[in-house]
């Protein structure tokens, strides 16, 4: 009997043994496939804090710009609002993907805070998610006769600066557009947005 049972005891010693080792394994095993889980690039775990951070970042750089670089002294249109606002355009740009990118800036020169929603144009489902938004504007090539409105994408999202804020007095909002390029003998548009004056644009590149 004693025998029997010193060889139950090291069985149950045995099994004890093997289940903690299955759970250290399972425990580990959980930890990659959670971080693969959550982490799509395939980083390891302790750099996913900081990937949300570097992607909103990136989110609030393509709001404001397209990406390039803009020198806002160079001035190429000027066109005045409603309200004491005046919009600078700073470049007009023909990209070799096929658009054209528009950049400037819009500052509140009068003494009284302004509205930004009327920019977004009348087109429901465009403002519905572009709010506050650039999304009304258009190029006009009245060689070709043709009309080019903003790009968006299968969600109606645009490419241009959206959540525009109202604009205090003495205040300024760096907005971008992104269109259609017209043909390349095409060298110049005239330019439009709600609530501002229509003005001439020269396209370069």
């Amino acid at each position: 009997m004693s025998i029997r049972r010193s060889t139950k005891s090291r069985r149950a010693v045995a099994a004890v043994s093997l289940t903690a080792a299955l759970a250290l394994a399972i425990t580990g095993c959980g930890t990659d496939g959670g971080g693969k889980k959550t982490n799509d690039a395939g980083s390891s775990p302790s750099s996913e804090p900081s990937q949300p951070s570097d992607g909103d970042k990136g989110a609030k750089q393509e709001d404001t710009a397209a990406g390039d670089n803009v020198d806002p002294n160079v001035k190429l249109a000027e066109t005045q609002g409603s309200g004491g606002l005046k919009l600078t355009i700073n470049q007009v740009k023909r990209d070799s993907g096929g658009f054209i990118t528009v950049q400037g800036e819009v500052k509140n020169e009068g003494d009284a805070t302004q509205p930004t929603a009327g920019w977004a144009g009348t087109d429901i489902a465009l403002v519905a998610k572009n709010p506050n938004s650039v999304a009304g504007a258009a190029l006009i090539d009245k060689t070709g006769k043709k009309r080019y409105y903003i790009l968006r994408d299968t969600d109606s999202r645009c490419l241009c600066t959206t959540g525009i804020l109202p604009l205090q007095p003495g205040k300024s909002t760096a907005v971008f557009m992104q269109f259609p390029a017209p043909p390349v003998s095409t060298t110049e548009v005239d330019f439009m947005l709600p609530t501002f004056a229509t003005t001439s644009l020269k396209i370069s590149g």
